[in-house]
């Protein structure tokens, strides 16, 4: 909350210094929308008259940054860090590849509104007196709860296809619906979403699946054909209750977690990372968890050495809440998962992951040539292990040879 106060001060000593040098300035976009809705921005940009290169003079050289020449943006630093978004009244030519527009032009602030994706955020306000302008009809739009797009919606979205997506993500996000003619236009443009790079796509679906109405997006995604042209794999007869399995995961689930009860069903869930060029960490837990999706099943009876190491895992809470969501999405209490959670009150963690009694070192120690046998004996060990049948070192050593012995004797 600290840092927010501090971002608004900030924002607001912008303004009134761009204002004080004789320019227009004014707090911009999904801020004002925020203001108005009564909720906390997480940003404030700042738009002005004033072209890049004043900006630049105002603050000076060393407290500014300059991070979209083109596009008039130049970035101001506070006395904290707190970097603030300043650019200049725009309109816009063609966009060549459906991103990025071939002419830039510094205009009035009424024609910046008029060249914004949707109504809702194509609003400014006078943040020293709480004036807004809106010649848009923002306003309005905001009190029917609806995200339309700023006057032709084909436009906008040939403009920039990415704001087919961030279409579904505002709605979804405040709650809204989402104007027929601009969702006509979504699904009549779809195909071409594909025109945007992996690292955006995934980007907005990061925060569409991290928010608490990943459900409504997802539903919003397939409606609008979407969720299809960008999640081939996912089938049409499998929409629905993929949409059924996000909607039931828990508010704070995150993204890997969600984007795995989306992939569910799919053959090869790392294949869709690798194309979403998600980060290493973010495809081991996607993967991670559709491939154990099962392994909590008949968890009562099942051997301590399949379910402990699936419990002690490092995303055990997130495979419990998918295995629950899975089953709360077909209407049933998952037993396995009550279960579990029981369990996992009753036992420490040494009891569920305890120390190994051998290391690759010990079997060195006791003969072993390094190879691809240490794994196989090093997994039946911890098996045995967790399942009690050995519970000593010496009983560890035993066991080995016995299966070292066997294992000879079979080749």
């Amino acid at each position: 909350m600290v840092e927010t106060d501090q971002r608004r001060a900030f924002a607001l000593e912008v303004v009134e210094t761009l204002v004080d040098a004789g320019f227009d300035a004014v707090w911009a976009g999904g801020c004002v929308r925020d203001l108005l809705l009564g909720r906390t921005p997480g940003d404030y940009d700042v738009a002005t008259d004033a072209h890049p290169d004043r900006v630049r003079e105002v603050f000076g050289r060393s407290r500014t940054q300059s991070v979209g020449a083109v596009f008039g943006v130049v970035l101001v630093h506070g006395d904290r860090g707190l970097p603030i978004e300043v650019a200049t009244f725009r309109t816009e030519g063609a966009y060549h590849d459906g991103r990025h527009p071939e002419v830039v032009r510094f205009v009035t602030r009424e024609e910046d509104a008029r060249r914004r994706d949707f109504t809702i955020n194509g609003m400014f306000m006078n943040p020293r007196t709480g004036e807004v302008f809106d010649d848009v009809g923002g306003r309005e739009d905001l009190e029917k709860q609806v995200v339309c797009a700023i006057g032709d919606p084909e436009s906008r979205f040939d403009e920039d296809k990415l704001r087919m997506l961030r279409a579904i993500r505002f709605t979804a996000s405040l709650s809204f619906t989402l104007d027929p003619a601009t969702a006509k236009a979504i699904a009549a443009h779809a195909e071409e979403i594909l025109v945007v790079s992996a690292e955006r796509l995934a980007d907005e679906w990061r925060r569409m699946l991290g928010e608490c109405h990943r459900g409504q997006a997802v539903r919003l995604a397939a409606e609008t054909t979407l969720l299809e042209k960008i999640f081939p794999e996912i089938l049409a007869d499998g929409e629905d209750e993929a949409v059924r399995r996000v909607d039931a995961l828990p508010g704070e689930a995150g993204f890997p977690l969600a984007l795995a009860a989306l992939l569910l069903d799919v053959p090869d869930s790392s294949e869709t990372c690798a194309r979403l060029k998600l980060s290493n960490r973010e495809t081991d837990e996607v993967v991670w968890l559709v491939a154990s999706q099962n392994g909590l099943a008949g968890a009562a009876g099942q051997r301590k050495s399949r379910l402990f190491p699936l419990l002690s895992h490092r995303w055990a809470d997130q495979l419990l809440d998918l295995v629950e969501a899975v089953s709360r999405s077909a209407g049933r209490v998952s037993e396995d998962v009550a279960w579990c959670r029981d369990l996992l009150g009753r036992v420490t963690r040494d009891e569920l992951d305890p120390p190994e009694l051998l290391s690759g070192d010990d079997l060195v120690a006791d003969g072993l040539s390094p190879g691809p046998l240490f794994k196989t004996l090093l997994d039946s060990l911890r098996a045995a292990q967790l399942d009690g049948e050995v519970q000593s070192r010496n009983e560890a050593l035993v066991l080995v040879r016995q299966l070292k012995r066997k294992r000879g004797n079979n080749e």
